[in-house]
């Protein structure tokens, strides 16, 4: 087993060292599952280290949203912009899951050198991640279309950063 994996949730003060962020669509209804713990077991299967990974994810420990948005968006901001890598997964679904902030979250950092976009082909609305695929390509940000190519591809950009502070 390699170095551990912390897991800090949203409004958690965020400790410095490697971490990946978590972006993607949040459900907002209890019978919408999230994708964020398998995200979250395959970055923990996968991290070899050195020294412990933070993940951060912008969901609620304890399952509740927050009542001061400005503070979620604060976190929000700051996690993406100090994050070592950013991890888009997108299993787009405009009924369940449309992501309308993760469009713009991923237009902030597209060009960042540290975003990785997971865009799984067999989600309800696949059609709907064709402008990010692009655009990603375009700015030379890996696309993929596995959870794990994703956490594999993600865990390169933390290694790299890692290796040019040697």
């Amino acid at each position: 087993m390699g170095d551990p994996v912390r897991v800090i949730w949203a409004r958690e003060p965020i400790p410095e060292g490697p971490s990946v962020f978590l972006a993607g669509p949040t459900p907002r209804e209890d019978r919408t599952p999230s994708w964020r713990p398998a995200a979250i077991a395959a970055l923990e299967a996968a991290w070899r280290g050195p020294g412990p990974l933070s993940v951060l994810a912008p969901e609620s420990a304890v399952g509740f949203r927050a009542s001061d948005y400005d503070a979620q968006i604060d976190w929000e901001i700051a996690g993406l912009s100090g994050a070592s890598a950013i991890m888009f997964w997108i299993p787009r679904d405009v009924t369940r899951l449309p992501g309308f902030t993760t469009n713009v979250e991923f237009g902030l950092y597209v060009g960042s050198g540290r975003l990785v976009l997971g865009c799984p082909p067999d989600c309800p609305n696949p059609e709907r991640n064709r402008y990010l695929i692009h655009t990603a390509r375009r700015f030379g940000a890996p696309v993929c279309e596995t959870l794990s190519d994703t956490v594999d591809s993600v865990l390169g950009i933390v290694k790299s950063g890692l290796a040019e502070q040697v």
